[in-house]
């Protein structure tokens, strides 16, 4: 455990001691606020028939976890392959399942601290709406805990990405793809949601779109959350083979 503490506060910190983990967080922080914004300016004052949580969590929250998430993930292995650190990592006293847990947790608490701005816009519009219950605490922890499932997964999947080539590029590009897929997934689900198909219920199945907007509006599913963290564990399962297939090269 204290291995894995080191490696994870080792590899949180490195988030911060480059320039791309604070361009991450700006570049989240200014979608949050510009949609944020835009919504507010769209209701003008008007009731409105869902929560506001609800409205967010649609095509912005989705545009900053495709892109975000490559980001935060390209690094973890794929950096150190290119910098010659990564075998000195693995001769190490410490297991690649440590390694990859451990990075994949520092990815992950990097992925919740870029979401804490939103909680703060959320508390500045409830403090000033007075007397309304649009912004209700269940729906908030509840919307969080879907951004922190969909976290997992998108975090998974960039590890997996990571630890597949020396390229942040690629790691990146891969990632990005993966998280696409799931997304035209949920797309595709919607648009055929008349249809009782075999293959739109599959569709169905790991539409993570429409799992968020249940979470934003207060639904907490346990199917959504078994296969956010069923899927979260096939990735790191992956991530973990492609490590341990080192040592047969």
């Amino acid at each position: 455990m204290q291995t894995y503490l080191t490696l994870t506060r080792r590899e949180l910190g490195s988030f911060f001691y480059s320039w791309v983990g604070y361009v991450v967080i700006a570049g989240a922080v200014f979608l949050m606020g510009f949609e944020f914004v835009t919504l507010l300016d769209k209701l003008r004052g008007e009731s409105t028939p869902m929560p506001l949580a609800e409205m967010f969590f649609n095509l912005p929250f989705w545009l900053i976890v495709l892109f975000s998430a490559p980001v935060i993930t390209m690094r973890l292995f794929a950096l150190e392959k290119h910098s010659g650190t990564f075998e000195t990592l693995m001769t190490a006293p410490v297991g690649d399942a440590e390694v990859v847990l451990a990075k994949f947790t520092a990815a992950l608490v990097f992925y919740m601290i870029m979401w804490l701005p939103l909680l703060g816009c959320v508390l500045s519009l409830r403090y000033f709406a007075r007397g309304s219950n649009v912004l209700d605490t269940g729906t908030l922890a509840s919307a969080y805990l879907g951004i922190f499932l969909v976290g997992c997964l998108y975090m998974a999947a960039g590890a997996f990405a990571s630890a597949l080539t020396r390229s942040q590029i690629v790691a990146a590009m891969v990632a990005f793809v993966i998280g696409l897929g799931f997304f035209l997934a949920g797309f595709m689900g919607d648009q055929f949601a008349m249809d009782q198909t075999w293959a739109v219920r599959a569709l169905n199945c790991v539409n993570v779109m429409a799992q968020m907007k249940d979470y934003a509006s207060g639904v907490v599913d346990t199917r959504s959350i078994v296969f956010c963290l069923s899927s979260t564990v096939f990735f790191l399962f992956l991530a973990c083979r492609v490590i341990e297939s080192r040592r047969w090269r």
